[in-house]
């Protein structure tokens, strides 16, 4: 669980994600450790990102399904499109987790 004083602050770098605005390094650099200990901190960065990239997201639609329920990458060049091989697909579900994966909120 996050106290009170970090949330505010990565909700307020959110905000600035998802409006397209300047974010200090020192303040993404913190957000990015945040993120990789805690899995609310995690989402939060994930659904801003989401929001930064496709900000026409239409209600109701299965790209504001996928944001709310915090699924896939939100970057783009991760997605796999068009006609891959087998094994281009077999290494993309071989991708390495992170050391986080085993941790507990």
């Amino acid at each position: 669980m996050l106290s009170t004083q970090y949330r505010l602050r990565l909700e307020f770098i959110c905000q600035r994600i998802v409006k397209g605005e300047e974010v200090k390094l020192d303040d993404m650099i913190w957000a990015d450790k945040l993120a990789k200990s805690n899995r609310s901190a995690s989402e939060m960065l994930r659904k801003a990102r989401r929001m930064a990239i496709n900000p026409d997201i239409e209600k109701g639609s299965l790209d504001d399904f996928i944001n709310r329920m915090n699924l896939g990458d939100p970057d783009p060049s991760n997605h796999i499109t068009g006609n891959n091989s087998i094994e281009e697909i077999v290494e993309w579900f071989k991708q390495d987790k992170t050391d986080d994966w085993r941790q507990r909120d």
